[in-house]
């Protein structure tokens, strides 16, 4: 009887993995190539079959198969898939299907109008929108429950685990050492000159060479696409279907080089993890963070690493505008790594990265705590920009309305990019045990990390907890050191301060 059981219960999930592949992809549809016309419709589709997943994973039928096969069954797969539809049973029974649908339509009709208006300057355009998702949050985490702090219920959904206790020990100690490193290089008499990287630069090439690279980091283009957005993602439908995309700006390649390779990053994670999970809820990433920090130790301690253009910088150049024959590696690998406080958290240096997130962090963690309004949000954002960064916005569309993630209702999403800053760190740390990273980067053949990765991260998908993958990966848990002394070494070496 066991055995039928299991069989049916995987069909279940894969019935469930399929209407989730379909809101994937339109989900990618609209956030690429539908057309404006078609976004309301569209939205009401995506609500029905969100509406149809709810329902599988609420249903009699998946709670029967958890209560038989819970402790009755062998297969590890099918063990954590039972741990996983059981969290997800108990978590999402609470929300009443008619609400979850509601929600859902109006995340896609959001993040429609979240383009319009971020297109138009035009935050009272997109308010009663994110004053909904907001109401929508709030009340989920009350349905949820939560020990000391309703964000912590939102952050659960990303990393697991993670609370606002620990991040509000371990965001302050890395701002301080962040401000206090953005003191010093402002300081420095040894200055990059940023200017030797502007001028036009085709969107066409700059294309050709995000191709290429992506090619060089492993990246399966038959399993894959590159498109255009305006906010770069990427999105696995399957392990052979993950896709990413990008957003050229011409008057500054390092917008989709950088953010390229960042996306290119979290897809070689989707399109390596086990085949054998497919179709269960364990075929992707095991959380946000462990999904950043491989997105970002590609983007930061690969890309904008010495190593990496001491051997791509000849291929950068054959698709770059001449000038760049006359600038010399050392003027542009110190350019493409100026610190430099700017608005805009996609075209951050990576030394003020975190701050950006620990801006919205704050505003987050208040406003899903109900201490403050989203009328209030324009005004606070452009206040903590400048208290952090030093920069104060002069419009929405450079501030508040900047990211897509609150369009969606992804609140609690932020922290997971700072915190897989903190992982990558400590990942870059011991893989420089096992492999000469420096060696293999200046070869160009990144085979050997992109194994290294796929072996102790990528194959597992959602089989390990982030910070179980963590601690057998690096011996230890959370620890923001490793992150505090990369950045403190590099820009000591570019500042020569």
């Amino acid at each position: 009887m066991t055995k039928a059981t299991e069989e049916k219960f995987m069909a279940l999930l894969k019935e469930e993995a399929s209407y989730g592949e379909a809101i994937g992809l339109m989900a990618w549809d609209m956030r690429t190539k539908a057309p404006k016309k078609g976004m309301d419709n569209r939205s009401e589709v995506l609500g029905v079959l969100a509406q149809k997943v709810h329902e599988i994973q609420t249903s009699d039928e998946m709670k029967s198969y958890i209560d038989e096969l819970k402790g009755n069954t062998q297969d590890p797969v099918i063990q954590k898939s039972l741990q996983e539809a059981e969290e997800t049973y108990n978590k999402t029974a609470k929300i009443p299907t008619s609400e979850y649908r509601a929600y859902v339509t109006l995340q896609s009709k959001a993040e429609s109008m979240w383009g319009e208006a971020k297109e138009n300057n035009d935050f009272e355009s997109f308010r009663p929108y994110l004053e909904k998702l907001v109401e929508y949050n709030r009340k989920f985490a009350d349905y949820w429950g939560y020990e000391n702090h309703r964000y912590d219920a939102l952050l659960n959904n990303y990393e697991p685990g993670m609370t606002v206790e620990i991040l509000d020990q371990v965001f302050p100690k890395v701002r301080k050492a962040l401000t206090n490193l953005l003191e010093a290089i402002k300081n420095a008499p040894n200055q990059p000159d940023p200017s030797v990287l502007e001028g036009h630069f085709p969107k066409e090439q700059q294309e050709k060479f995000s191709y290429e690279i992506l090619e060089r980091m492993g990246y399966d283009f038959e399993a894959g696409r590159l498109d255009e957005t305006v906010h770069p993602f990427a999105i696995g439908l399957n392990h052979n279907d993950v896709r990413v995309t990008t957003k050229y700006d011409e008057r500054d390649f390092r917008t989709a080089v950088f953010g390229t390779i960042h996306e290119g990053g979290h897809a070689l994670y989707e399109q390596n993890i086990d085949p054998k999970l497919s179709f269960t809820p364990l075929a992707t990433g095991t959380s946000m963070g462990i999904h950043e920090s491989q997105s970002l130790f590609w983007e930061n301690f690969i890309s904008r690493s010495e190593a990496f253009w001491e051997n791509h910088y000849q291929l950068f150049q054959s698709y770059a505008p001449d000038k760049f024959n006359d600038i010399s590696l050392d003027e542009f690998y110190r350019a493409i790594n100026e610190v430099k406080p700017s608005l805009i958290r996609i075209e951050a240096d990576e030394l003020t990265y975190c701050l950006h997130i620990m801006v919205r962090y704050e505003l987050e963690k208040a406003l899903i705590g109900g201490e403050i309004e989203v009328k209030d949000l324009p005004e606070l954002w452009n206040s903590k920009m400048e208290d952090y960064l030093g920069v104060k916005p002069s419009n929405d569309s450079e501030g508040v309305l900047q990211d897509i993630h609150w369009s969606g209702g992804d609140f609690g999403y932020f922290p997971s990019y700072a915190l897989g800053y903190m992982y990558a760190a400590q990942f870059e740390n011991k893989m420089r045990e096992d492999l000469d990273i420096e060696s293999i980067i200046r070869q160009g053949d990144f085979e050997q990390i992109k194994k290294w990765l796929t072996n102790h991260i990528h194959q597992y998908g959602k089989m390990k907890k982030p910070l179980e993958i963590l601690n057998e990966v690096t011996g230890e848990g959370l620890n923001a050191d490793y992150l505090i002394n990369y950045l403190t070494n590099k820009y000591k070496n570019i500042y020569q301060y």
